[in-house]
């Protein structure tokens, strides 16, 4: 029942009431209390196991400091401890960096080449897996297959490439080969000037000593010079003919006449194979001159006389 309000009472009296005497009997008695909060003093019937002493009043002047137990203000209350908000904090950007979508359309985790696993950090933002935000590159199957078809695509080609260049290679060896036969064969039919030196006398078509027009080139030598072969050929005529005297014809393989004039000796026969260079005859003064010399014509098959002057030259020799 509520107790009684009663007068304050002495300090000696709230000591014995606090503090009971040790000879004081286990069962309940009636004890005045003091309510800290408006001083008021109940009496009422208190067990001995339930008894609680008083604070004692502290001393004007002196003030005890009191520890907080936490220095969170009540808006901070609910949150968890740092600790638990950094595993949070991991555990969210690994997953994140798992899931970065690539541009490639396709299964996000199933092309990815993993290297280097390890674990997220949360100033980072990456790990062993991606980046976030970062692109990754994707591998499939088609990627292999393509890659395949391109490298033997490529065969094909390097294969196709090689075969040009061997069929190159052999077109110019054929061509090198017929380049050298043929000038294996200028050089064989390579003209020289019949005397050794040669002096011109007398040009193609000069009019003066001759009935008519000169039809050939006039080469100033003693008699007995020796007079050689201009090009390779086969000799078709050996005698005299009139005004030309002793007169050598040496034919050569495109059918051109080559006439040697005035001659005092004649070294060949019909018939014989003469190359260039080769002494053929001398010089001499038979038939119509004036002097011994060489009279040389040029009658392509065996035709009318032309410039030998000219067919020197195309022929690679300056007279």
């Amino acid at each position: 029942m509520p107790g009684r309000r009663a007068l304050r009472p002495e300090p000696a009296a709230v000591e014995a009431a606090v503090h009971p005497a040790s000879s004081s009997t286990s069962g309940p008695v009636s004890r005045e209390t003091l309510s800290p909060s408006t001083g008021t003093h109940y009496v009422g019937d208190l067990d001995h196991t339930a008894e609680l002493p008083l604070a004692r009043a502290q001393t004007p002047g002196k003030r005890k400091a009191v520890k907080h137990a936490g220095s969170r203000g009540p808006l901070f209350r609910g949150l968890p401890s740092p600790p638990v908000l950094l595993g949070l904090a991991t555990m969210a950007v690994a997953v994140g960096g798992v899931m970065v979508a690539p541009d490639d359309d396709g299964p996000a985790l199933a092309g990815t080449v993993v290297n280097n696993v390890r674990p997220a950090t949360a100033l980072s933002g990456s790990d062993g897996i991606a980046t976030v935000g970062s692109d990754r590159q994707t591998l499939s199957r088609s990627n292999d297959r393509q890659t395949l078809a391109q490298a033997s695509g490529q065969d094909e080609l390097v294969a196709a490439a090689e075969a040009q260049a061997q069929e190159r290679n052999a077109a110019l060896s054929t061509l090198a080969a017929q380049a050298e036969k043929q000038a294996a064969k200028i050089k064989e039919n390579r003209w020289v000037l019949p005397l050794n030196p040669s002096i011109i006398t007398a040009t193609f078509g000069q009019y003066g000593l001759w009935a008519s027009s000169h039809t050939g080139l006039d080469f100033n030598g003693e008699n007995g010079d020796p007079i050689h072969a201009i090009a390779n050929g086969v000799v078709t005529f050996v005698g005299y003919d009139g005004s030309y005297g002793n007169k050598t014809v040496v034919t050569l393989e495109d059918g051109t006449e080559i006439w040697y004039a005035h001659q005092t000796t004649q070294y060949v026969s019909v018939g014989d194979v003469v190359t260039g260079n080769e002494v053929i005859g001398t010089v001499g003064s038979t038939g119509n001159v004036t002097g011994s010399h060489l009279h040389v014509e040029v009658r392509p098959g065996g035709g009318d006389p032309v410039d030998p002057y000219a067919a020197f030259v195309v022929h690679g020799v300056q007279p």
